[in-house]
């Protein structure tokens, strides 16, 4: 039994008649679409469906006729033929195809033999097919193999069906969903996966098309690169991606066209050159003037000092005062590091040694090169390829030490970090931080912006909070097996700042939970862990606002000249007990009003007195006192916000009332200045 059905194409071409045979065995016939491409030396006819009666078409042991237009393709050299897996039995065993040219008389036969089913043989549901020529093809059938490499960020693996088009100087292979890797799992985060992709051979490969059905954002793919590799030729092609693949990052395709790297260089160096150039963008805040540096050696455990007499090694501890270096930049990435103990000293290279001379010498200007591990290669401005470096003694190197015994890449360590008040990101990757959800949950995914903003509140020697300054009053917490963003500044907010000198990250420990940090999984989710020596623990601190160094200081730091605060240890009175702790969760911070005018009411056992006492110079400032226990902190409670201007005036002393839940024992307070447009506030604040 066989059908005859026709297209005819509105183009001028050629006509075919074409004829498939269906195998004659038990369930070979298909509910699918069935297609045809033909790919002659002048084109291709592009996918053409075989349309005809539904339900009749390519059943088992049928020959199904159609007559078809093509372009003008030139000598056919081969056939592709497929379906689109669509019905309730979408699997096909075809036998044959036949072509007969009815412009010039010629014909084809192809023998296929095969399955086309996702559950059967190879998966594939198309085949390519080569002419043959008494018998034999003109054109080798290729297996490809292609490696694909997720990226290694967070989230940056998908579910999502993946497909490739391939491109050479002989055609393409259609769009080919990349089923079985050899990997149990395909497409995890920083996985390189193998796929075989069967073509007549393309000959020289120019370009790939891939791309993913993962629609929405956060269901994308972080794709770093395609190789694939000729088994004809021996040749491996690279086409380098680097780029989200998903529609809520970078410009929000989820396909991307990828030329082969230029086979007159060689591809890892272009690879190696785009990494560089990504860790530059990341880490380049870093040297910036005004940020104070340590270079820290990974080979002496060590980091760079520089001494009085201009010696210089790479033994320093991580207190030593000679290790810490002040950034001027002259140039991009050309900088001068010059002594914070010693201003007028800075780093140098004279005749290929490292050295100490003054700092307005050219010979301290060193080029940095920040290596895709983000340790820096610092080289002389003047003379390209003369660099610091040091033997594995921690001594100056000199040109007797061989290259094997040289030390010149160090991790760079930044100053102040996490001084109190700081406006910092906690970088997970290059490009990610660990940011704020909607719903108050954290992801190492997020997008190095505002959202991802955390604010440094220093509790102690190497302990912080981090509040998230998008949604103020909301900090990191670890409670209960959950780590997020829901905490209200209680002791499952405390962390112990960890620092990683190797990497230069850090690692956040619950004080509450010893042993147990602030982790990452796979898709970025934060989870409770414990220290396995996985990088799932690793952040990198970038620091958008410095904070303060001390504290107890009375005077704002410099660029923060719209504002002053002070902070005091708090000494309680003799008669004073702790804040009484009756639940896990403190009041919504409140205003404090001043009593003048009317009665307080009688204190309770959690409300307190505050007394302030204004010296010489009052303010008219709006004001705002944060209070600290060992269980967690109250703030910002403005202070007499509807009748400022009748508030610190000169040596008057003002009182106020408010209730205090759950944060502990209260060892200091925070008062602050906010000042009216255009002012500068100042304030001399007696007690």
């Amino acid at each position: 039994m066989s059908m005859k059905s026709e297209i005819y194409l509105k183009r001028e071409g050629r006509k075919w008649n074409v004829s498939v045979l269906t195998s004659d065995v038990p369930s070979a016939g298909t509910s699918s679409k069935v297609y045809i491409t033909l790919y002659g030396d002048h084109g291709s006819s592009g996918p053409i469906f075989l349309d005809g009666e539904k339900g009749k078409l390519f059943q088992r042991g049928n020959e199904d006729i159609f007559r078809i237009n093509t372009k003008n393709i030139g000598n056919l050299y081969k056939i592709r033929i497929g379906h689109n897996n669509d019905g309730d039995s979408p699997a096909w065993h075809c036998k044959e195809v036949q072509l007969l040219n009815l412009f010039s008389g010629e014909q084809f036969s192809f023998p296929v033999h095969r399955w086309l089913a996702k559950d059967q043989a190879d998966g594939e549901i198309s085949v390519e097919l080569p002419v043959l020529q008494q018998g034999q093809p003109i054109l080798p059938v290729t297996v490809y193999k292609v490696h694909v490499t997720t990226g290694d960020l967070w989230n940056a693996g998908t579910e999502a069906d993946v497909s490739i088009s391939v491109y050479g100087e002989r055609g393409d292979t259609g769009s080919r969903q990349l089923l079985r890797s050899q990997k149990s799992k395909k497409f995890l985060k920083g996985q390189t996966d193998i796929f075989a992709v069967e073509a007549v051979h393309l000959g020289c490969l120019y370009k790939i098309v891939i791309g993913h059905n993962g629609l929405g954002s956060g269901n994308g793919w972080f794709l770093d690169k395609v190789v694939i590799k000729d088994p004809v030729t021996d040749l491996d092609y690279t086409f380098l991606c680097h780029r989200w693949l998903d529609q809520g990052q970078d410009d929000g395709k989820i396909t991307r066209e990828l030329p082969a790297t230029d086979a007159s260089t060689f591809p890892g160096r272009q690879e190696l050159e785009l990494k560089r150039e990504k860790t530059w963008a990341a880490e380049k805040w870093k040297f910036q003037k005004g940020i104070t540096l340590q270079f820290y050696n990974r080979f002496t455990h060590g980091f760079i000092c520089l001494y009085p007499d201009g010696r210089v090694d790479a033994l320093g501890d991580k207190k030593n005062k000679y290790g810490l270096f002040d950034v001027n930049v002259k140039r991009r990435n050309t900088c001068i590091f010059s002594s914070h103990q010693m201003p007028s000293l800075a780093l140098a290279l004279v005749s290929g040694r490292v050295t100490g001379k003054s700092k307005d010498k050219a010979c301290c200007e060193l080029r940095v090169h920040l290596q895709p591990n983000s340790c820096a290669i610092l080289e002389s401005a003047s003379y390209p390829g003369h660099t610091v470096a040091f033997n594995l003694q921690g001594k100056v190197a000199d040109e007797t030490t061989g290259y094997a015994r040289l030390s010149k890449e160090f991790v760079v360590h930044v100053k102040g970090v996490f001084h109190h008040g700081a406006i910092i990101l906690l970088n997970t990757s290059l490009c990610q931080a660990l940011s704020l959800r909607p719903d108050g949950s954290c992801s190492g995914a997020g997008q190095q912006q505002q959202e991802s903003y955390w604010k440094v509140h220093k509790i102690g020697s190497g302990l912080c909070m981090f509040e998230s300054v998008n949604k103020p009053r909301m900090y990191l917490k670890i409670k209960d097996d959950q780590c997020d963003g829901k905490g209200t500044g209680d002791e499952y907010c405390h962390f112990k700042i960890e620092k990683n000198l190797e990497t230069g990250s850090v690692s956040l420990e619950s004080v509450q939970n010893k042993g147990i940090y602030v982790g990452l999984l796979p898709d970025g989710q934060t989870k409770p862990v414990v220290n396995t020596g996985e990088r799932n623990i690793f952040f990198y601190p970038q620091v958008i606002k410095f904070g303060r160094e001390k504290p107890m200081g009375t005077s704002a730091a410099c660029k923060q000249k719209k504002k002053g605060f002070r902070e005091s240890q708090f000494q309680p009175a003799k008669a004073q007990e702790p804040v009484p702790q009756r639940s896990s969760t403190p009041p919504p911070p409140k205003e404090m009003r001043n009593p003048q005018g009317g009665e307080c009411p009688l204190p309770s056992d959690d409300e307190w007195k505050l007394s302030i006492l204004t010296g010489n110079a009052g303010t008219e400032a709006r004001t705002a006192l944060w209070i600290y226990g060992d269980r967690g902190l109250t703030g910002p409670i403005t202070l007499g916000k509807d009748n400022r201007k009748q508030l610190f005036l000169p040596r008057q002393e003002d009182e106020f009332q408010v209730k205090i839940n759950n944060i502990g024992n209260i060892y200091k307070i925070r008062i602050e200045l906010d000042g009216l447009p255009n002012e500068q506030p100042e304030w001399n604040l007696q007690r």
